[in-house]
């Protein structure tokens, strides 16, 4: 929702922060027509060189004070971190603590909406594995790499980050979780809401790490702040468990320095100090200059400079410090907003500030003794199996009453995996077999598809047989139940003249649409628009009206897709009254049908349709189409109108989707079907006609 709430002094538990290029400015109280969280983040959170948000920690602590009213401020933050971190540096001072390397298990968690591996934002296993590379090299100021750096106060943190070697479930992982969800891109407010719930692992014994296509690309990254404990009359868990981690755009997921050529990067924000810095936050660390919009803020480490403001780019000359007397600000520390490139240092402080918060923090200090960094024992012959979410396919192109369900199977052995064998059944029924082949090396996946036929949607059960020729070495890994959804047919429209509307709210830069039709050719569009938000006490001038007539070509199938940055539509929620609330719609010349209309969509919605009486779309959806008898003995018959002609073919499928016959159509007594050779059991029937397609089932008895 678009929500202007009064300026709070509440400070950051969960900070959002993002690297963007440009050079360091004096800070001033002014609104920019960004929103994050709801609300429009200040100008100066905006980079004025290339429009990057870098950061909306501010904003989002409103948010989360919002929801929860208890959570603890920077004031009382830091009455309980500042104690601690004194202690820990005077101990360190007398040689009273210990260097163990703390060591991280992380989970990477690669968010993508069915692409193949290599297929933005699908990022590779390379990708990924180069991003706990830097955060090693940055966290331990390694000798020879980008990480290292000589200023007397630069310090190895002993933190340490390792992919995960155990899943939830105890199984063998290379700690790289992909999941296909059905949107293309997700707002800020939709990964809190949806992505992050649905998919993280236990924070207490997981660093969760997630790499998104942000819906606004400008957008780069964020992080959730510790809790603090033993503060009395504070809950420990005010930071809420199913939402704790660190959170990317993909393309700044790793670095070029290990690129093989598969990498998908930001060409600025390309050497992974994004996760750097956001790691940097998930342990404790605040910006240098204290997120102060009157500038000379504190981060709480006495050993970095008091800046003024943040920095961008690689700022020459250096700027000088607020202190006394006034020294170089330390442009390189990751917790400025300089380029990737620029940055290499944590000072003694920061690392001292880690280890405390690593120590005390809850859902911190387990970490330190998780075991999910601990190898478990491999077997040779170990497959596991996954399928990936099945979305409505009501769009052009979709097949009705036929699906195709994508599963995914990973070779866990020790021994490169060729074959497997797999039983599923649909909906309870009769158990089908499926046989696997390829080449898959340890930690390897392929994915493929299974045709499902169906009228219905429905639930599906598979599992792993054999590994290989052999019984598979384990059996909590070789199973998986989902669901399929059928396709719907597209609606179709006996007309080819359409009138939109699109009513903005007061956000129109957020704003984008498009119509394409079934080639993905863009026919019309619109968007970005002009915000008239002004703030919150002056109410802008509603924007007009947008009407446009469109005149499409009949026989074709279109799509119509908007978009909102901000992940809430164009509904409501302005805080201006329903004069600000935006709308779209589709209708006819008359106005007496509406194609389709929307306002609360989220990030993005789309809608199919075709433009024809009798053509492919007519041919779907006729329920004068049908077979008889039905169950069937011998001969069965296609009943077909004559207004639609001979149809093209037909295919017979069973029901693991084989194909038991196909014929080619070319006289009207080719519409009956022998079928004496097929055994007992449920068929389905694809009849093709031009380039639509109608699926029937029948039942043999």
């Amino acid at each position: 929702m678009k929500i202007t709430i009064p300026h709070s002094n509440h400070n950051f538990f969960v900070l959002i922060c993002l690297f963007t290029i440009g050079i360091g400015f004096g800070q001033e109280q002014k609104q920019s027509s960004k929103t994050l969280f709801g609300k429009q983040i200040k100008t100066e959170s905006v980079n004025p060189q290339n429009g990057y948000v870098r950061c909306a920690s501010t904003e989002y602590e409103k948010y989360l004070q919002e929801k929860n009213p208890k959570r603890m401020t920077e004031t009382q933050f830091e009455a309980w971190v500042t104690p601690l971190v004194n202690r820990y540096a005077a101990m360190r001072s007398t040689s009273k603590t210990g260097t163990t390397v703390i060591t991280i298990p992380v989970v990477v968690h690669v968010i993508y909406n069915g692409q193949a591996i290599g297929v933005a934002p699908n990022i590779t296993d390379n990708q990924v594995i180069s991003q706990i590379t830097v955060l090693n090299q940055d966290y331990s100021k390694l000798i020879g790499t980008p990480g290292y750096n000589t200023n007397p106060v630069g310090a190895n943190t002993q933190i340490q980050f390792i992919l995960a070697q155990q899943d939830p479930n105890g199984n063998p992982t290379n700690g790289i979780d992909r999941v296909s969800l059905c949107q293309t891109s997700w707002s800020d407010l939709e990964m809190d809401s949806t992505v992050k719930p649905n998919t993280i692992w236990d924070p207490t014994q997981y660093m969760n790490m997630w790499s998104v296509n942000f819906s606004d690309n400008t957008l780069l990254g964020y992080a959730q702040f510790p809790d603090g404990s033993t503060l009395a009359g504070i809950p420990t868990t005010n930071g809420a468990a199913n939402s704790d981690g660190v959170v990317s755009n993909y393309d700044v997921f790793g670095t070029n320095a290990a690129n093989d050529g598969t990498f998908l990067l930001n060409a600025t924000y390309n050497k992974g100090r994004t996760m750097t810095h956001e790691v940097g936050h998930f342990l404790g660390l605040r910006h240098i200059w204290g997120d102060v919009t009157s500038g000379c803020g504190d981060d709480y480490c006495p050993d970095t400079p008091k800046s003024k403001a943040a920095n961008y780019g690689c700022p020459s000359p250096i700027p000088l410090s607020c202190d006394t007397p006034p020294v170089n600000e330390m442009i390189d520390n990751y917790m400025d907003y300089t380029d990737d490139a620029c940055m290499d240092i944590f000072t003694q402080n920061q690392a001292s500030r880690m280890a405390v918060v690593m120590t005390n923090s809850p859902r911190r200090s387990t970490l330190k003794t998780s075991t999910k960094a601990t190898p478990v024992t491999l077997y040779a012959n170990d497959a596991e199996i996954k399928l990936e979410a099945n979305c409505d396919m009501g769009v052009c192109g979709a097949i009705p009453n036929q699906t195709i369900q994508k599963v995914i199977i990973y070779n866990r052995g020790t021994t490169t995996l060729t074959a497997a064998t797999l039983n599923y059944t649909i909906n309870g029924g009769v158990n089908n077999v499926y046989n696997w082949t390829g080449s898959l090396a340890i930690n390897q996946s392929a994915t493929f598809g299974i045709t499902i036929n169906s009228t219905a949607n429905g639930t599906i059960n598979i599992s792993v047989a054999t590994a290989n020729g052999v019984t598979d070495q384990r059996s909590s890994n070789n199973s998986a139940t989902g669901t399929f959804v059928i396709p719907t047919a597209v609606s179709n429209y006996p007309f080819t003249n359409f009138i939109f509307r699109l009513q903005q709210d007061y956000w129109g830069s957020e704003t984008t649409w498009n119509l394409k039709n079934s080639s993905g050719t863009i026919l019309q569009s619109g968007g970005p628009y002009t915000d008239t938000y002004i703030n919150a006490t002056t109410i802008s001038a509603v924007p007009t009206l947008i009407t446009e007539n469109w005149s499409l070509p009949a026989n074709q199938c279109y799509t119509f897709t908007i978009n909102d940055k901000s992940g809430d539509g164009i509904c409501c929620g302005t805080g201006l009254g329903s004069s600000g609330d935006g709308f779209y719609d589709i209708k006819s010349t008359n106005g007496l049908t509406t194609v389709t209309s929307g306002a609360s969509f989220g990030s993005s919605q789309s809608y199919s349709f075709t433009t024809n009486s009798l053509g492919v779309n007519a041919f779907e959806t006729s329920s004068d189409i049908y077979l008889y008898p039905n169950p069937a003995k011998g001969t069965i018959n296609i009943s077909i109108p004559s207004n639609f002609g001979l149809p093209n073919s037909y295919t017979i499928y069973n029901s693991i989707g084989q194909i038991i016959n196909h014929k080619e159509v070319s006289f009207q007594p080719d519409l009956t079907v022998n079928t004496s050779a097929l055994s007992n059991g449920i068929y389905f029937i694809t009849i093709a006609k031009d380039d639509a397609k109608k699926t029937l089932q029948f039942i043999k008895n």
